[in-house]
């Protein structure tokens, strides 16, 4: 493909690319040459699940795999002990090696729903840190000073207010920088809240007499109370490996605006075409459409006809999970028990805000014992056939 062309597919959708011109002039020696460019993007495995607002980034590096380049999905499982402070105002909790391993191993099963695994080369960055002496961490804490860590927003903010920042944190932007360094990166995605350490890694690979990589960042994605980046922490993510009726419903709620967004970021649909829609009718279509991408057409049909039962028809879904439990046990329990819930916490709270309901009555005590089987149903969206 000609670097016009190259260059409409890599620009949709990214925030900034830092430099376009130098982008040009490797897009040019890699037809030149007929050698595809090296994309990296990093990923830390400090959580088992990859939602919406991670396929952003996925999606542009399918979209580098399509162009031919040679795309790098680097998991951070050293660094990911660390954890990425970036964001944050205070000590981050550091993982155990076992629950990062835990954590990578959903993340390969995942990224197949997205990336060409034949065409991706999967690598951990253990691989290089953990074969580092003492005496070469060192050597590679003088490519760094202080004064460049405190340019860093959150760290300026934390250290004017006198919080805590452990030299730990201070090496994390180092070590992602190293990243680009062994791999000899090309291009590095990222979000825009990874802006520091991108730029980071380009003054590194110059120190390490390497062709800066070319930085492109891209747009955080609002989760579904279209306010805040979608996170598990917020309650607001849309996970992939969630049931297709609760992704359908989800969507659902966005507002107009966020649709649009969701559309740009998350599909190749055209936009014209959408903003010709009744945004009721382009919903629909949006929920499909990811529903299609990480389960199948006929879930996302599924999803689209139970969705107008539930909530024009007031009727109960056709496809409802079974849940099989020994009698005595209480609403929470089943919650819990069931997975419909992460803690039994979050079940009372579901209780205690008039959200469950049994067999279409509320459930308003969190003692509640069903004495026979029937419908669960939690919120508006979710529904699980309890036998006894």
């Amino acid at each position: 493909m000609d670097i016009n062309k190259q260059l409409e597919v890599i620009k949709r959708g990214a925030v900034e690319i830092i430099s376009e011109d130098e982008l040009v002039k490797k897009l040019e020696s890699s037809l030149k040459n007929k050698k595809p460019l090296k994309i990296k993007a990093g990923f830390d495995p400090t959580a088992p699940d990859i939602h919406l607002g991670h396929t952003v980034l996925l999606r542009k590096l399918r979209q580098f795999q399509e162009l031919g380049h040679e795309v790098y999905f680097l998991i951070g499982d050293f660094t990911g002990q660390i954890g990425d402070p970036t964001g944050r105002s205070e000590l981050r909790k550091q993982l155990t090696k076992d629950e990062v391993d835990k954590n990578a191993l959903t993340y390969k099963r995942q990224v197949a729903k997205i990336l060409n695994l034949d065409k991706l080369k999967i690598v951990f960055n253990s691989k290089w840190f953990e074969k580092m002496t003492n005496a070469e961490m060192l050597q590679l804490t003088t490519h760094a000073t202080v004064s460049q860590m405190l340019a860093r927003d959150d760290f300026k903010k934390r250290y004017a207010k006198g919080e805590n920042i452990s030299i730990l944190e201070f090496l994390y932007p180092l070590m992602q920088g190293y990243d680009s360094v062994v791999l000899e990166a090309d291009i590095e995605l990222g979000g825009t809240d990874q802006i520091f350490n991108l730029l980071y890694a380009r003054e590194l690979q110059k120190d390490f007499k390497q062709a800066p990589q070319v930085v492109i960042t891209m747009p955080l994605l609002e989760g579904t109370d279209g306010a805040q980046k979608m996170s598990k922490s917020f309650g607001n993510y849309i996970g992939i490996n969630e049931p297709a009726g609760e992704i359908f419903g989800k969507i659902m709620s966005i507002s107009d605006e966020l649709m649009l967004k969701y559309y740009t970021l998350l599909t190749d649909d055209d936009l014209d075409a959408v903003r010709s829609m009744h945004p009721k009718e382009a919903k629909v279509k949006l929920a499909k459409i990811i529903i299609t991408q990480y389960h199948s057409r006929n879930e996302a049909e599924r999803a689209a006809e139970d969705f107008q039962k539930v909530f024009s028809q007031k009727e109960t879904p056709s496809d409802i999970p079974e849940y099989k439990t020994a009698a005595g046990k209480t609403i929470v329990n089943i919650l819990v028990e069931s997975g419909l819930v992460a803690s039994g916490n979050e079940a009372r709270r579901a209780v205690k805000q008039g959200g469950v309901f049994f067999n279409d009555s509320k459930v308003d005590n969190e003692s509640f014992t069903p004495q026979s089987g029937g419908i669960l149903k939690l919120g508006s969206r979710r529904f699980l056939k309890v036998i006894l």
